[in-house]
């Protein structure tokens, strides 16, 4: 029956059901990609891999025959990766076995000595648990026999050589010691509980409580060193930052169960990389602007709205998006829904960008050239994005996977092709994010932070080890180097030689005998 024929009020009544019907749609939509959503953050697989299919079937939405904004791309040689097990690492220390035929069978048959034409070598990897020993430091005393120190009353009538300096007196704790406890729990994951329970099975006892007091009071003797970072990490021409949650306890004036969080901070002057780790009791706006005090550049962060607020009336400070998370935004949209293919779309014009940044890079170009070319380059590739964003803008649900992704970008956009303007910026905070990543796999272990000093010295200790990793040395040594040296350290110029890219010396450190 024809709409129009039926009287006013049942027309009314059926376009009323008609707009219930399309919002209960939405609705259900919208939940049906919750679902998805959750259902694959709960068991799917994290990485963002999108098949490579894509680009054989499906056609670039805003382009149309006439046009081809893509830009040219070389793309470089496949080299097949070799199967088999990989050698072990040639500085490995070596030990030699022989074995060879009886010397009854170096004869032949015939009578004549049998002669070796040559060898068969395959290697075997062996591990010896950590060992651990005690060090007995004898201090002789001297004294005069025959005045018994009345002679000279100004000299002490008992001789003593002085103690060994240490990074925490009086105590049991050597730099190998400490160095060893903090890479297992900060590299490692290995709270403190669980390593109370290892010492006890080598036979020492040493307390968690122990443990948590050394690393505090390494901290506080390590505070100049830790400013020096800071400094350091705001003199490049680039910062990124990002933050996390943390739980704390005992926290003034907060109950247990609320967050807290951990900023992080990675920058320095190109070569020289500083990361750099922060405690506060919030996500306040406030911590990232006291931080950013004296720091002129580009900020590059994800899309939270309290480091734009940071940097707001802030002439000497870019900010800089991240296509991670826009990229990321898309890949969840794609999970979310499998009825359009427009998320896989959107996610092609980012690697785009990607493949050309990484081809750029490859060829090792001047800092000038480099710039020129991303940028006639990426341009149309950003250009043919934008208008792809601008189409999709007005005809998807903003409250869908994809609306949301979609907003986000268009809403981002300016910060994220701010990349172009430095060759010392790349398309992604991913930098951070990998710098953070060790936090976030230790916080499943040990869960919280005792106390805000607790948390403190954890910043502490991140940032030396961290720092130590984008800086290609091996934690351990670092820690141990930073350990021994630091009750030895006079002045300012001595704190800055124990900065990673200052070490001018050879800091590995002898882990002892490999075979007994």
């Amino acid at each position: 029956m024809d709409k129009a024929a039926l009287p006013k009020e049942a027309q009314e009544y059926i376009s009323q059901l008609e707009a219930q019907n399309q919002n209960w749609e939405k609705k259900y939509q919208l939940l049906e990609e919750k679902l998805a959503l959750a259902l694959h953050r709960q068991f799917g697989r994290r990485a963002e891999n999108i098949p490579e299919q894509i680009e054989l079937f499906d056609t670039d939405e805003s382009q149309t025959p006439e046009e081809d904004t893509s830009a040219e791309q070389e793309i470089p040689s496949y080299k097949r990766k070799k199967t088999g097990r990989k050698p072990l690492d040639e500085n490995l220390p070596r030990k030699e076995k022989i074995l060879d035929i009886p010397e009854d069978e170096k004869t032949c048959a015939c009578g004549t000595e049998l002669k070796k034409i040559g060898e068969e070598i395959s290697e075997k990897l062996h591990v010896i648990p950590p060992r651990i020993w005690v060090e007995r430091i004898i201090r002789f005393k001297y004294a005069c026999g025959n005045c018994e120190g009345t002679a000279d009353e100004d000299v002490p009538a008992v001789k003593i050589a002085p103690p060994e300096p240490s990074i925490i007196p009086k105590g049991i704790v050597t730099p190998g010691l400490l160095a060893f406890l903090m890479v297992n729990k900060y590299v490692d994951h290995l709270p403190f509980y669980r390593q109370e329970k290892r010492f006890e099975r080598m036979g020492a006892r040493i307390s968690r409580q122990n443990m948590s007091n050394w690393q505090k009071k390494a901290y506080e003797a390590l505070l100049p060193l830790f400013e020096l970072l800071k400094t350091h990490l705001k003199s490049g021409p680039v910062l990124q930052m990002d933050e996390t949650t943390v739980q704390v306890l005992n926290e003034p004036g907060r109950d247990n169960g609320q967050k807290s969080y951990m900023w992080l901070a990675r920058g320095g002057p190109p070569g020289q990389p500083a990361v750099y780790y922060e405690y506060h009791p919030t996500r306040a706006s406030e911590h990232a602007k006291n931080f950013l005090t004296d720091f002129e550049g580009y900020l590059q962060t994800d899309g939270y709205q309290g480091y734009k607020t940071a940097v707001e009336g802030n002439p000497d400070i870019s900010l800089v998006g991240c296509f991670a998370h826009a990229r990321r935004k898309f890949f969840e949209a794609d999970k979310a829904s499998k009825k359009s293919k427009s998320a896989l779309e959107g996610i092609k014009h980012i690697k785009k960008l990607y493949a050309l940044e990484n081809d750029l890079r490859n060829k090792k170009l001047s800092l000038e050239d480099f710039l020129e070319q991303r940028k006639s380059k990426a341009g149309p590739i950003l250009d043919a994005f934008k208008r792809w964003l601008d189409k999709r803008s007005e005809n998807v649900l903003p409250e869908s996977a994809l609306g949301k992704a979609v907003h986000y970008a268009l809403n981002q956009w300016d910060y994220l092709i701010r990349y172009l303007e430095s060759p010392y910026l790349t398309p992604d905070n991913n930098a951070s994010e990998n710098a953070i990543r060790p936090f976030v796999l230790g916080r499943k272990n040990w869960l919280f932070s005792g106390n805000p000093k607790g948390a403190d010295s954890s910043c502490g200790m991140y940032s030396l080890i961290e720092t130590a990793k984008q800086n290609d040395l091996n934690p351990f040594d670092y820690l141990y180097f930073v350990f021994t040296m630091a009750p030895l350290v006079k002045n300012e110029q001595d704190w800055e030689a124990l900065l990673p890219w200052n070490i001018k010396e050879d800091i590995t450190v002898d882990k002892g005998p490999v075979f007994i």
